[in-house]
Parts: structure tokens; C-alpha cells; sequence
């Protein structure tokens, strides 16, 4: 008996790394293109304007892929166990799971690509995305029975649990079946929304972006608002918080099989991030997620982390951040040397040219006290 289209991809991702798969189709229902639009209108989308731009292309998968009809959902996880911490340099401060791995676009494009290849084969049209085009997976997914959209807004599965990453491949295929999405298995269950450090998560299982940790420390451009900083705690990129305490997740347990982490992205030295130029830093990071912040960023949310933790082997940084080219690394250092309680260090920060560090210098200098 021949297999069909449907089962030679489906069996190919399998093959290929992903742990769990499954068809959805392709259409987006009007429930969830308002609802989508109702996020955007409440400005929770912060400063990431594309996602006004996408909209359109978001609500209609013909615009990706014209005849496009279901939809071959893949989910990797990222559920990591620890890596051990290298030797030398300050590394304190943690990383998201999904960014200690070189960049899983970078990964999961040539599985990607070896499935439109195929599909070519079958004479089937189809095209890929790894969540940088406007696609909405997480809704593709549900309806692929992968799992279904937490009171985190995170996909969660019963058997991956909360740290998935998802990769779609639109197609031509007619959608196989007449399959239900999955049903919502969080129960009366609030630790995601509780554990949130900043309280970004919502009633209507949508992450309010102005105060997500992930979004602070990726995407936000400039200062972080003080009044957030603290809820930063020990997280220089990205945050797992919700995730982690999710039942689902601890229940599955560490079982990522296709991208493997590097401990010196688990653990990242943060002396690298200071003192070296934009050009430099690129060329140290290449292929991972930190480019995504930049130099800066990464140099920012380090001095963040810094003012929260007082590790004593980060004091050097944040004299080299009061000297930083960069006034958001100045006015982060500003920031943080006032949480240690170094008034002496702040006092030079009153004369920087940056209106911005001399107002936070100012309010470090009203509001410290000795430090111990």
C-alpha cells in the first residue's frame, strides 16, 4: 500500500529531529484575527510596530503561500538539562533555554528545507518558517493536536510541557482529517501567572509585552523603566519563568533530542559584552541569539543583573559600564552602582552628557543608602 504526501512529511520531520508533529488547517478563524487585533489596539505589543505591519498577513496564510489549505506543524523541544558552568570570567546571570543553542533558526531551516524539497518530490507546494515570517504557529499548532495556548500564552504539551519551539511548513495538501484542537489541560492551575516576576500575563492568556522580562531584555530599546528593574532579577536574556513552573514542563523533564545547548551560552561571561566595539561583539556572537539586543543590550541587561545580585566579581563592569560609550550602558551602570550603594561612583554620572544618566544618577543619589 502507497503512503500518502501527508505521512511521507510527517514521517520525514520525525526523522529529522522534531518530537512531536501533526497536520492542522490553514485557515485562521475571524475569533482569532479580533482577538489578535484587540492585543495590538491595547498597545501590549510594545515597541514591536511590525506586528501592526503583519497583521494582515498573519489573519490570511494565502498571502504566504497561495493554495495553501493545512498546515505541518512541527515541535522541537528546548528542555535542556544544565549544562555545567566554564571556568573563568564573571558569569552570573541567567539565559533563556531557547537561546542556549546557536540560533534554532539557523537549525531548524535545513529541516525545513529538506521538507519542501520533498514536498517538490510528492508535487506538493509548500513553504517553511521558523517563527520569523507571519505565521501564526501557536494557533496552527493547537489545531495540530500538538498542545494548546497556556494561561501563559505559551504553547504548552502534555508531553513536551512548556519549553517548545515550533517550525510550520505551509502546504497544498488538503487538511487529512477532520481532528478537533487539543483541549486546554491547565485546569484551575495559576503558577504561571503567579511566578511571573513583573506580572505580564493577563486574564485572557496574553503577555502583556511592556512588562515581560523577555521583552525588556531582547527586543525593548533603550533604558529598561526602573520601576521594572527589580522584577528583572538574575535574567540577562529572555526569561523562563512561566514555563518552568508549569506541571506540564516538570513533568517532562529534560528531553530536547535535536538542538543541543553550549554551556558558554547557558553561562555567558559578561565581560564580553564591555569594552569591545559593535563589530567585535558581532563577530564573537555570530549565530546566536544575542545579537538580537545588540552590544548594548546585552551590556545593559548584564549591569541589570548586576544592581539585582551584587556579585562581587561583577564590580569591575560596572566601572567600565560608567565609562561606556553607550549612554544606556551608562545609565544602566548608574542605576546599578546606585543599588550597591556606591555614591562616589554615581557622583561622576551628574556630569554626563546624556540627559537620561544624569537623571538617574540624580535619583540613585536621593535614594541609596550606604552600602553595607
Amino acid at each position: 500500500m502507497s503512503i500518502s504526501p501527508h505521512d511521507r512529511l510527517h514521517d520525514l520531520a520525525l526523522s529529522l529531529g522534531a518530537d512531536a508533529v501533526g497536520w492542522a488547517p490553514a485557515q485562521v478563524p475571524r475569533a482569532a484575527v479580533d482577538e489578535y487585533a484587540r492585543w495590538l489596539e491595547a498597545g501590549r505589543h510594545a515597541g514591536m510596530s511590525y506586528l501592526e505591519r503583519q497583521l494582515p498577513v498573519r489573519a490570511d496564510p494565502t498571502q504566504r503561500l497561495s493554495g495553501v489549505q493545512s498546515v505541518l506543524v512541527l515541535g522541537v523541544s528546548h528542555a535542556f538539562a544544565l549544562p555545567p558552568v566554564p571556568e573563568g570570567g564573571v558569569r552570573v546571570g541567567r539565559v533563556a533555554r531557547y537561546a542556549w543553542t546557536p540560533d534554532y533558526h539557523d537549525q531548524l531551516q535545513p529541516v525545513l528545507s529538506q521538507l519542501e524539497a520533498e514536498a517538490a518530490r510528492l508535487g506538493v507546494r509548500a513553504r517553511g518558517y521558523v517563527d520569523h515570517g507571519p505565521v501564526m504557529e501557536r494557533l496552527f499548532a493547537s489545531g495540530a493536536f500538538l498542545g494548546w495556548r497556556g494561561k501563559s500564552g505559551m504553547l504548552v504539551s502534555t508531553q513536551l510541557g512548556a519549553f517548545v519551539t515550533l517550525a510550520v511548513l505551509l502546504t497544498d495538501l488538503p487538511h487529512p482529517g477532520d481532528q478537533a484542537a487539543h483541549p486546554d489541560r491547565c485546569g484551575r492551575c495559576l503558577r504561571c501567572v503567579t511566578a511571573c516576576p513583573t506580572a505580564a500575563i493577563g486574564p485572557d492568556r496574553a503577555i502583556d509585552a511592556r512588562r515581560c522580562v523577555s521583552y525588556l531584555t531582547i527586543e525593548h530599546r533603550g533604558p529598561v523603566p526602573p520601576e521594572l528593574r527589580a522584577g528583572m532579577g538574575e535574567w540577562l536574556f529572555g526569561c523562563d519563568v512561566c514555563s518552568e513552573v508549569c506541571p506540564w514542563t516538570l513533568k517532562a523533564g529534560p528531553l530536547a533530542q535535536l538542538l543541543k545547548p553550549d554551556p558558554e551560552l547557558a553561562h555567558p561571561d559578561l565581560t564580553r559584552f564591555f569594552g569591545v566595539s559593535e563589530r567585535e561583539f558581532e563577530r564573537q556572537w555570530a549565530g546566536t541569539a544575542f545579537l538580537r539586543p545588540r552590544r548594548k543590550g546585552m551590556a545593559r541587561n548584564a549591569l541589570t543583573v548586576l544592581g539585582n545580585m551584587r556579585a562581587p566579581q561583577g564590580w569591575p563592569l560596572l566601572l567600565m559600564g560608567a565609562q561606556d560609550p553607550a549612554w544606556e550602558v551608562r545609565e544602566a551602570a548608574a542605576w546599578a552602582l546606585g543599588q550597591w550603594g556606591e555614591t562616589g561612583k554615581v557622583r561622576p554620572l551628574l556630569d554626563d552628557p546624556h540627559e537620561a544618566v544624569r537623571a538617574t544618577a540624580e535619583h540613585a543619589l536621593g535614594t541609596t543608602s550606604t552600602r553595607p
